[in-house]
This record gives structure tokens, C-alpha cells and sequence, in this order.
């Protein structure tokens, strides 16, 4: 497009950029859950059953921890240091410890009681330590296991993190991975690499993932250069794309095109009153992405719905193409060995009768994660199932594809004639004298 190579650069970081200021996209994370929203005065946020006020965390730095108290007020907590080990009464195994119910002194009605009377959860949790019978009897992990259990259920922690491309996309695999197209962050990082994006490129991008592949892109460009994004339907998507924040000098270098006006563009029949002719939703679009936290919490309350999954495809970058494109692996039972299980492998197929493209591979990624701790490292038993199919490949122009096997073909017939040397003659040696 035309223009689109000076486009001005990004304005440097504001020196409060470290700090959260009113109107910021953040997320806010509770263990390993989390939940963007943005931050706007005297507005209820509900996150984990507890409901609070983000007027207070204006001014703090990113990553700061909060307490939530009384009124949905949040104040900063303080770090308190754990007792060594050293200190730590406890017992060699638990063999002798019988799990009845009656080893703890505190009633429901008691830890009632103590919430209506305003106590704050670590002192809650300390009570239950203390009249808990069997747990100086625990082994030491077995009393971290059982700290962390009780914190996570009276304390109300709460973290603010700044919205990045890893955040969003483990927010979005967990809470809705629908609307993603169950795409995990590793297989997301994969396409960024294979696609080759970086600062100065001008990409073209596809996708049905809420926008979530073009906020990883625009977040890897750092705002130099441009992203032209293609979208079905009437207007582009950017639920996702909102959540990063992006500073208005990274939406410069931003433009879309209707996906059904690609053929008239390529025959050369395109105009601009074409799109200036038609309906666009694109606006209506925009302005949801502003009620982000309002959705959020009418779609927590309704999590029972389960959101239909597309395919979601990358398209090219100039002269190199990556084809990457997302297979859900959640279908119905009776599509089960149908040709829609295998849209990619379709594709894999017709690019290589075709020609045209090299270093064509589909894959799988397989990821697990680890627990990392003293003594008790080891796989966690819960692990994703996949985080689907990835196709990529480099493409060749076919002008010179053609020209190029042209060439060849006519070096190929000057060496055969080359290499059929005629024989040598034989020459007859005189005879010597002797």
C-alpha cells in the first residue's frame, strides 16, 4: 500500500510506563488464573468470586501485589518472610495421621464469624494452623502443601501484571479456548517464528482467533512497520488485539481489507468506492472492544456456552510465505474421519502436487509442563492434549520457478552434449631403433 514505508516511528517510552495509569489494559492474576480488564475509576471488577474497586492501584508499579479488603478496596501487601526451615516444627512422615474431620478446633460458623468481624485471611489462615491438631505432626511439605491449600481459599490475593502476548494467550487457552481456536502459546510462538515477524516488516494476516495473533505480531514489531489484516465477514476482530494496550503510534502502521475483495484486487477490477459503498460493522466492533471487562464477566457467568472454533490461517510476507493454520481438535464424534478433520492435510497435499513451495512440513507440538521445587520436581499430571497442527512452508515465485526449470532443462541437454567427448585417437607410436 501506498505510504506504507513512512510510517512514523513509535514514540518513546513515557518515563511513568513502568506504573499503571487510569484507562491501562492490565491483567490481574490469582495463582495461576487470569483476567484482563481495564482500569477506570469507582468500577466494580468481579475476578474469582471476590469484587473490587481498581481506583487504588493507580500509581503503582506493574507486578505489585494487593490484599483485597473490606469495601473492595485494594491495598498493597507487604512481604513477609517465611520461617526457615530450621524453625519449622514438624514431623518425619505422616503415617499416623488419620484424616477424619475432627482434627480441626475451628467450626464453619467460627471461620464465619471471623470474615464478618473483618479479620484478614493470613490471620484467618494462622488460626486454622494453630488449631489444627495434627499439623505439627506433618511432614514440612506436607504443611506447605496445607498453608498454600488454606491461602488459596481465604486470602484474596490479587497480582497486576502488564498484558503481554505469553499472559494473553495462557488467559485465552484457559478461559476460552474456543474463540482461539484452542491455539496454546507454544504453538502462537511457533508461527511468530516461522512467519520471520519482526520490526520493519509489512506482514499480511489472517486469523480467527479474536484478534490474538495480530496483537503477538504488533507486540513483536514494537510499532515499526505494517500489518495488513484480512477479515471475513463485516469488520475486522480485535477483541484480543485491545487487551495489549497499545500506545496510537502502534495503530499507524495498521490497516484491514475485506477478505471477499481479494479476487476483484488481484483481476484488477478493485476500487476504493467499493468498500466505501458497503455496510461496514467495523465500528461496532471497535466500540465492544472498549466494554471488554463487562464481557468478560457476562461470558464468566455463562460458561457453559461453548464458543463454535474456525480455522485460523497466516498468511504470506512478501517473498517468504508461511502457511500456518490452527485444526481444532474438538470435533463432534460423528465427524470423526471425515475430510473436515483434515483441512491442513488437504493443503499439504495440493501445495505439493502443485509445486512452488519448499521445506513444506506439517507438525504437532508436544508440550508438558514441570513442577520445579526442593526434593519434588516432577511432571505435573495434567497436561494439554495438543495445540494443533502447524502447516509452513517457503514459497517461490512461479515466474521464476518456470524460468528456472527452463534453464536447467537447456543446461541439462548442453551437458549431455558436452560430456559425449569423442573418443580419442590412437596415435601409432614410432619404432625405435634398437
Amino acid at each position: 500500500m501506498e505510504g506504507s514505508g513512512e510510517l512514523p516511528g513509535p514514540q518513546p517510552p513515557h518515563p511513568g510506563d513502568h506504573r499503571i495509569r487510569d484507562g491501562d489494559f492490565v491483567v490481574l492474576k490469582r495463582e495461576d488464573v487470569f483476567k484482563a480488564v481495564q482500569v477506570q475509576r469507582r468500577k466494580k471488577v468481579t475476578f474469582e468470586k471476590q469484587w473490587f474497586y481498581l481506583d487504588n492501584v493507580i500509581g503503582h508499579s506493574y507486578g505489585t501485589t494487593f490484599e483485597v479488603t473490606n469495601g473492595g478496596s485494594l491495598q498493597p501487601k507487604k512481604k513477609k518472610e517465611e520461617p526457615t526451615s530450621e524453625t519449622k516444627e514438624a514431623g518425619t512422615d505422616n503415617r499416623n495421621i488419620i484424616d477424619d474431620g475432627k482434627s480441626q478446633k475451628l467450626t464453619q460458623d467460627d471461620i464465619k464469624a471471623l470474615k464478618d468481624k473483618g479479620i484478614k485471611g493470613e490471620e484467618i489462615v494462622q488460626q486454622l494452623i494453630e488449631n489444627s491438631t495434627t499439623f505439627r505432626d506433618k511432614t514440612e511439605f506436607a504443611q506447605d502443601k496445607y498453608i498454600k491449600k488454606k491461602k488459596k481459599k481465604y486470602e484474596a490475593i490479587i497480582t497486576v501484571v502488564k498484558p503481554s502476548t505469553r499472559i494473553l494467550s495462557i488467559m485465552y487457552y484457559a478461559r476460552e479456548p474456543g474463540k482461539i481456536n484452542h491455539m496454546r502459546y507454544d504453538t502462537l510462538a511457533q508461527m511468530l517464528t516461522l512467519g520471520n515477524v519482526r520490526a520493519g516488516n509489512k506482514m499480511i494476516v489472517m486469523e480467527t482467533c479474536a484478534g490474538l495473533v495480530l496483537g503477538a505480531m504488533m507486540e513483536r514489531m514494537g510499532g515499526f512497520g505494517s500489518i495488513i489484516q484480512l477479515y471475513p465477514g463485516g469488520g475486522p476482530v480485535r477483541a484480543a488485539t485491545a487487551c495489549f494496550g497499545f500506545p496510537k503510534s502502534f495503530l499507524s502502521g495498521l490497516y484491514d481489507f475485506p477478505l471477499n475483495k481479494v479476487d476483484s484486487l488481484l483481476n484488477g477490477t478493485f476500487s476504493a468506492e467499493m468498500l466505501s459503498s458497503e455496510p461496514k460493522d467495523g465500528a461496532s466492533v471497535e466500540e465492544s472492544n472498549g466494554t471488554l471487562e463487562e464481557k468478560q464477566t457476562s461470558e464468566q457467568e455463562n460458561e457453559d456456552s461453548v464458543a463454535e472454533a474456525q480455522e485460523s490461517h497466516h498468511p504470506p510476507e512478501q517473498e517468504r510465505m508461511e502457511i500456518v493454520s490452527q485444526d481444532p481438535e474438538y470435533k463432534e464424534p460423528k465427524e470423526r474421519g471425515s475430510k473436515k478433520d483434515y483441512p491442513l492435510l488437504e493443503c499439504y497435499t495440493k501445495l505439493r502436487e502443485r509445486g512452488g513451495v519448499i521445506n513444506l512440513r506439517l507438525s504437532e507440538t508436544w508440550l508438558r509442563n514441570y513442577q520445579v521445587l526442593p526434593d519434588r520436581s516432577h511432571p505435573k499430571l495434567l497436561m494439554s492434549g495438543g495445540g494443533g497442527y502447524l502447516l509452513s512452508g517457503f514459497t517461490v515465485a512461479m515466474d521464476n520457478l518456470k524460468a528456472d526449470l527452463s534453464l536447467k532443462s537447456n543446461a541439462s541437454t548442453l551437458e549431455s552434449h558436452t560430456t559425449e567427448e569423442p573418443a580419442a585417437k590412437k596415435r601409432k607410436c614410432p619404432e625405435s631403433d634398437s
